[in-house]
């Protein structure tokens, strides 16, 4: 019989599972057997998808897609084994489980990784050099200065990123399928391939067409190092050492008008002072100009909600632009635009028009082309020496914004831009801040508490969505633009293509109508140059994996998909951008429920990850402790919850993994010679069915906790469960179910066989989501196919076989067991000594348990001679021992020991 049928379960079937117990080991490990079994999954196709199966069979999961730029840490094996787990678990419910993997290969972590493997750097002006080979092979772990590295072309540079890439997804892959991923491994993507391309440009053609995409020249966020837009979602506010500056502006009559300022390198750009409209101190202020000090520019003095009395001197320049704040005041306040800083993060090399005073003048030729920090030096001595400095300057912390992955403030910079509108800007179109808010609230966020982080970024949103970036590896915008007659590029006039011919790359496909002789030439084309950022196309996970473009049939099964795994700091991000894309293209949720992993923590209780350099790397863990100990230890911790890094949980892992092995090594044992019969009624005797009224109960929660995506729960229940089971009822029915080597065991020997192996059998199934290796290694010695094929537990047949029976009577002749034993062990003597005589008092809850099951009792404790149970007193201490002790004994002499040879 197989167990990938329905009736290869007790407790799925009226007709009686029958086993036979081919080979136990000798002697038992769980050294190795990840080798072992990721090769017969892979043989067999344990874990494939069945394309023909309806959107009702089907459990389909949004995979997230690593980044591939290095190595994984173990924060991804704590999350993805999360993911796994229900994976395992809705397979064995009966579902046909959509798991594909994806490699999230492009955007700026892995030009970084190029840049220092490989020594090189893009430069869009160089040719392609054919057979390309770079100066270094693997300078890993080290930064190769950008002077040192090696100018290439883009198409040689997005080749190295390719391949090193695909490197890096051997590794990756080699580990998950270490560590136990059932995932369906013909069904990877990568989020750069051609597939993901032609799908990301697809829906930005459509977002274009319907007006949800466009254009500005605005300005944004600017990181000067890797010469790239930033967008809101991915900023970190961090502490960076400034000085505060007192600075006079004066009236026209001189009257000096003091301001505070950690950036007077910006004065030039100053283009109004702002105070609050309540603000006393400056009533007689609004509606008048004053004069910038160095360089004599007249600007208002205006009033805006926005600025604080109680900073500073409640007074502050906007300049174009100095914080976000400063761009708040200039769109609302429709101020004039004077930017004095460049891409690169210095001064402009020419003096702005608005500066007409001659000693304004020479003072900006003097900071042109320098950095913002040496250029506020000198415009701080300038000030100083013309008496506008009051006092020196004050050291404190201020809040900077930066790239996450970078390393220096970022800059404010008009440029011109693609955005998707998001809800963050009002859109006469559609209230989209209000739409998106109710998927928010429609979605199924597991722990629920993560749903208020969604809503609280989304009505916190002050822009759309930036999606353009000005870097190499990425998927490009499918856009070109008309030149004109004086050889300007008409970017508000884009020419698109048909959606039959993506993808595209506009740098070298020529658009249809041009020749290629007419690039960049007057009357010609030319291509977009940016590419688009990599969440922009991490949004369209569903899509691609789902084969929204190329196999709509396929489509149909599985989106909207059930579950989107992840991690809790980017529900700002892919999250969010992945509902914004499904909402516009599809007008629904990507997904159903959203499962948010925690973070793990080092011993000092911080955040593990690759830029605090306290990562983990998890390959040698897997070595060391086996993928069951490990993956143990991750599912210890429940969504949404951070956890510490603990060794000493995945060695309890082990353990646990070892004990199922040994464990279900005696429980075979009575079958090495016959067969099993999984039937229920054979279970006869009332403690058996105490276990079995137990484990119905175990059953029963343990699922409900999985249909709640509470894995941690279930993995509780079942886990203590099974010590029950090991260190009550084997102990407790062993003597009974060898039968004293009978050759026709009795009706109770057969009850208690009966009862290991149906638990067994139920037992090894609960543990299977979190424990695949040990529990597979185990089925494999009495059972046909795979235990993850095979149907989850339910409780209806254990129920039948126990009838009546109550779980605490299990309890309760454990207790007596552990009373009798613990007579031997106070008078240190052999727990083979054997008790003459003893009287128990029990609790009168547990006295009828107790004699139900003296047979067993008796034979566990070694007690040979006559034990009588009388009612304990009313006050007995239940928590020990249940409440039952000893009132008196007799031991017998301790055995003989045999001297060893």
């Amino acid at each position: 019989m197989s167990a990938f049928d329905e009736t290869a379960s007790p407790q799925t079937s009226a007709t009686p599972v029958r086993a036979t117990v081919r080979a136990v080991p000798d002697r038992v490990s769980v050294d190795g057997i990840e080798a072992t079994w990721n090769t017969a999954w892979d043989e067999n196709k344990t874990y494939a998808f069945d394309t023909n199966a309806t959107r009702e069979q089907v459990y389909s999961i949004d995979t997230p897609p690593p980044t591939v730029s290095g190595s994984l840490h173990v924060g991804h094996v704590f999350s993805y084994t999360h993911t796994d787990v229900v994976a395992r678990y809705k397979r064995m419910q009966g579902k046909q489980v959509f798991y594909p993997m994806g490699w999230d290969d492009n955007g700026l972590p892995t030009e970084r990784r190029v840049q220092n493997y490989y020594g090189v750097r893009c430069d869009t002006s160089l040719p392609y050099v054919e057979g390309y080979e770079p100066p270094l092979q693997g300078a890993e772990g080290k930064s190769v200065k950008a002077a040192d590295q090696q100018p290439i072309s883009r198409k040689n540079f997005v080749e190295l990123c390719e391949r090193l890439t695909g490197e890096d997804e051997k590794q990756f892959e080699a580990l998950w399928r270490h560590l136990g991923l059932s995932v369906d491994w013909s069904r990877t993507y990568q989020t750069i391939g051609q597939d993901a391309q032609a799908v990301a440009q697809t829906a930005f053609l459509r977002n274009l067409a319907r007006g949800e995409a466009y254009q500005a020249e605005a300005p944004g966020l600017w990181d000067v190092t890797f010469q790239t837009a930033v967008a809101q979602a991915e900023l970190e506010a961090r502490d960076y050492p400034g000085h505060f500056h007192k600075v006079n502006f004066h009236q026209a009559d001189g009257t000096p008008v003091q301001i505070e300022t950690t950036r007077p390198e910006l004065l030039a750009a100053c283009v109004a002072l702002i105070a609050h409209p309540d603000d006393e101190r400056y009533q007689h202020l609004f509606g008048t100009t004053v004069t910038s000090p160095l360089f004599n520019v007249e600007v208002p003095v205006l009033a805006h909600t926005a600025a604080e009395k109680d900073k500073g001197a409640g007074i502050a320049m906007c300049c174009t632009f100095g914080d976000l704040t400063d761009v708040q005041w200039w769109r609302e306040l429709q101020l004039p635009t004077r930017s004095i800083i460049r891409r690169d993060g210095r001064i402009i090399a020419e003096t702005p028009d608005w500066i007409t005073d001659s000693a304004g003048r020479a003072l900006f030729e003097d900071i042109a082309n320098k950095t913002t920090f040496s250029a506020r030096t000198a415009v701080v001595d300038a000030l100083r020496e013309a008496g506008d400095l009051d006092g020196e300057p004050v050291a404190t912390q201020r809040k900077a914004n930066f790239f996450e992955k970078g390393d220096k403030p970022l800059e404010i910079v008009t440029s011109r831009q693609w955005y998707i509108r998001n809800g963050g800007r009002d859109w006469d179109a559609r209230p989209l801040r209000a739409e998106l808010l109710g998927r928010g609230e429609e979605l199924d966020f597991n722990p629920d508490f993560m749903k208020v982080r969604y809503s609280n970024w989304v009505g916190g949103l002050n822009g759309d969505w930036l999606i353009s970036r000005q870097r190499f590896f990425g998927v490009p915008f499918p856009v070109w633009y008309p030149v004109d007659a004086e050889g300007e590029p008409q970017w508000s006039n884009p020419i698109v293509p048909s959606e039959d011919s993506l993808p595209i790359d506009p740098s070298s496909d020529v658009p249809a109508g041009y020749t290629a002789d007419q690039r960049g030439v007057a009357g010609g084309f030319i291509g977009d140059p940016d590419i688009m950022d990599t969440w922009a196309t991490s949004s369209l996970t569903p899509q691609i994996a789902g084969g929204w473009l190329s196999n709509p049939d396929l489509f149909e099964r599985v989106f909207p998909m059930d579950l989107r795994p992840q991690g809790q700091d980017i529900i700002r991000t892919w999250l969010f951008s992945t509902v914004v894309r499904s909402h516009l293209e599809h007008d629904s949720l990507p997904w159903k429920h959203a499962a948010i992993s925690g973070w793990i923590l080092d011993p000092d209780r911080k955040k593990m990850s690759k830029s605090k350099g306290n990562v983990v790397t998890p390959m040698g863990l897997l070595e060391e402790h086996g993928s069951d100990a490990v993956r143990y230890w991750a599912a210890s911790a429940r969504l949404g919850t951070d956890a510490a890094f603990e060794v000493g949980q995945m060695k309890i892992g082990r353990r646990l993994a070892i004990k199922i092995l040994n464990a279900s090594k005696f429980a075979l044992s009575f079958g090495a010679e016959s067969e099993i019969v999984l039937d229920p009624a054979l279970v006869t005797e009332e403690l058996d069915k105490a276990l079995l009224a137990g484990l119905a109960d175990v059953v029963e929660k343990a699922t409900a906790s999985l249909e709640a995506y509470d894995h941690t729960r279930a993995l509780e229940l079942t886990e203590s469960f099974f010590w029950t089971f090991c260190d009550d009822y084997l102990e407790l029915v062993k003597d009974r179910a060898y039968a004293d080597g009978a050759s026709v065991p009795s009706e109770a020997a057969v009850s208690a066989r009966t009862t290991l192996a149906i638990a067994l059998d139920t037992l090894l199934r609960l543990f299977a989501p979190v424990l695949p290796f040990a529990t597979e290694e185990v089925w494999s010695w009495w059972r046909e196919g795979s235990i993850h094929n095979a149907p989850w537990p339910t409780a209806e047949v254990l129920r039948t076989a126990a009838g009546n029976a109550n779980p605490a009577d299990l309890a309760a002749a454990g207790n007596a067991l552990a009373v009798l034993r613990k007579i031997k062990s106070e008078n240190k003597v052999s727990m083979k000594t054997p008790i003459l005589a003893a009287t128990l008092a029990v609790p009168a809850g547990s006295l009828e348990a107790v004699r139900h099951s003296m047979t067993d009792i008796v034979a566990a404790g070694r007690a040979t001679g006559s034990v009588e149970l009388v009612e304990a007193a009313a006050d007995a201490d239940t928590q020990v021992q249940g409440g039952i002790s000893a009132t008196s004994y007799e031991l017998g002499e301790p055995p003989v020991k045999t001297p060893r040879n």
